[in-house]
């Protein structure tokens, strides 16, 4: 297995010990989730971009977080209008989207 370039992270809003504080799940996680998975094909960077989910970042105010490494830039409130943003300004090009960094 190759290594991808970068790995995305979305929040699932639930902790490992079964609390489910819903926060990320009820602002579109999921939505958020499946769009990147969707630019991500669309754009041909599946060898490139992995995306997973995470049970919980605990940054619940500031859901729905994305985390994306390996430059560790973290996002918040993104919804699924800022995914095609994201992969082209930072997994396309490099650059952060600043409007959204946490």
């Amino acid at each position: 297995m190759v290594a991808p370039k970068h790995h995305v992270f979305v929040c699932s809003g639930a902790k490992l010990v079964g609390d489910k504080k819903g926060t990320c799940n009820s602002r579109g996680c999921i939505e958020v989730a499946r769009k990147f998975m969707d630019e991500i094909d669309e754009r041909e960077l599946s060898g490139d971009v992995m995306v997973s989910t995470a049970s919980c970042f605990s940054l619940c105010s500031k859901g729905p977080v994305v985390l994306v490494y390996p430059e560790g830039v973290w996002y918040g409130g993104v919804t699924p209008e800022d995914v095609e943003e994201i992969a082209e300004q930072h997994l396309e090009n490099g650059e952060p989207v600043k409007r959204l960094v946490l």
